[in-house]
């Protein structure tokens, strides 16, 4: 029987289609957590604020990651599993739910086309082995980073802390950095935003960047140690300017609402990461 490495080399057709459609199916996950984190993470905030003022917390739905099964976003009904298969039943269906036809959000097959071409594009890159592996970790999470906080304003430390205590994990063994450089570059990741957020709200009595924002750019330290930090922070900052120019000019919104910096972030931190 072949292993991984001899797929690689001497059949990369099939290695490159293995990758991908892991990268779909993986993609197909990733949106379920894009669209139930933010609501867990909510419903926690306020049961938490409903025990401080010793009131009990409103009945709800509850639920996890993986229960109860796939419904349809617009009247709840559980999805059929032919209507579960990455990419291809948004295409079969249309766009539209097969129970009440409403629209299927476009950014669950782009999600999923997302993630399996950062798949293929690692595939293509790395060979079989640790690499790769922490590579594909590190592009899923910040996939469902960058969607998380474009759509709700949150980088959930549930996601981000995983992150940088992986990248250091990582690199106990040398994989991208030295492991000394990585926890510099984690340390200056985060005291550096912290502290640039700090003296903004000093100046100015407004909040600038999240605590969100500081802890993702501790995890690109962690991942490619602290000499990139300044090129990703300069790339980041420039795609914000021009994302946030692009929205007053073609949608007429005001150049002093809040924009979401960390898919910025995450744009010039997958640069790097393939670069």
């Amino acid at each position: 029987m072949m292993s991984l490495t001899d797929i690689a080399y001497n059949v990369p057709t099939l290695w490159i289609v293995m990758l991908g459609t892991l990268g779909l199916l993986i993609g197909s996950f990733l949106n379920v957590v894009i669209y139930r984190l933010p609501q867990i993470l909510i419903a926690q905030w306020q049961d938490e604020a409903y025990q401080t003022l010793n009131r009990p917390p409103p009945a709800r739905i509850t639920y996890n990651l993986c229960w109860p099964r796939s419904a349809c976003a617009s009247c709840q009904q559980p999805l059929l599993r032919r209507d579960l298969v990455p990419v291809l039943s948004w295409c079969w269906l249309r766009g539209n739910s097969r129970c009440c036809q409403q629209p299927i959000p476009l950014q669950y097959p782009l999600v999923e086309l997302a993630c399996g071409l950062l798949f293929v594009i690692a595939a293509t890159i790395w060979p079989p082995g640790l690499t790769l592996a922490a590579g594909l970790v590190f592009l899923c999470l910040l996939l469902t980073l960058a969607v998380i906080d474009a759509q709700t304003l949150l980088l959930p430390d549930v996601l981000t802390l995983p992150l940088i205590w992986i990248g250091l994990g990582v690199n106990i063994g040398n994989v991208y950095v030295a492991l000394p450089d990585a926890v510099m570059g984690a340390a200056t990741g985060y005291l550096s935003f912290t502290l640039l957020a700090a003296t903004f709200k000093l100046l100015t009595g407004k909040e600038a960047l999240g605590g969100g924002d500081a802890k993702l750019l501790a995890a690109f330290g962690a991942w490619f140690g602290w000499a990139i930090l300044p090129q990703l922070v300069t790339m980041a900052a420039c795609g914000g300017l021009l994302g946030a120019t692009g929205l007053r000019l073609f949608h007429r919104k005001a150049l002093n609402q809040p924009i979401a910096f960390g898919p910025w972030l995450i744009l010039a931190g997958g640069y790097f990461l393939f670069m």
